[in-house]
């Protein structure tokens, strides 16, 4: 029996001399002349766990805002710089509103198949306010 493949998933974007980006032929967006690689690494996590939070929220409809912030500096470990502390708190609507015992669950599959997220070794730490209420400890 041939051992089973992974998926593969491949990405593109491209950013102008201008400073605009296309990302897989979407609408241009053209970067804000203040961001630094590390904003568009926040929001980029940001935005895909939203993704992976609307895929296990099915047929609702998800509105959000975040706030995003990270810390850069040198790791004890190797003395490299590096991003060492990320967090993401989320202000999320969802309609219609999940039943209150399956919140936790959802918003732990948001976090756990977020790829961008998955891949920092500085693993984000969420907080999330679903429907006005404050979300406690998120399961395993």
């Amino acid at each position: 029996m041939s051992p089973v493949r992974a998926r593969t998933f491949e990405f593109s974007a491209s950013l102008g001399l201008d400073g605009t980006v296309l990302a897989e032929g979407d609408d241009p967006v053209r970067a804000p002349e203040t961001w630094l690689p590390e904003h568009w690494l926040l929001a980029g996590v940001a935005l895909c766990t939203l993704k992976s939070l609307r895929f296990h929220a099915r047929e609702a409809t998800v509105e959000a805002a975040a706030e995003m912030r990270c810390t850069v500096t040198q790791r004890e470990a190797d003395g490299r710089y590096a991003i060492v502390e990320t967090a993401i708190g989320f202000d999320v609507s969802i309609e219609p509103a999940p039943a209150a015992g399956d919140v936790p669950a959802l918003l732990a599959k948001a976090e756990r198949d977020c790829f961008v997220g998955n891949s920092l070794t500085a693993k984000p730490a969420y907080t999330w306010r679903v429907n006005g209420t404050e979300t406690g400890p998120l399961p395993g």
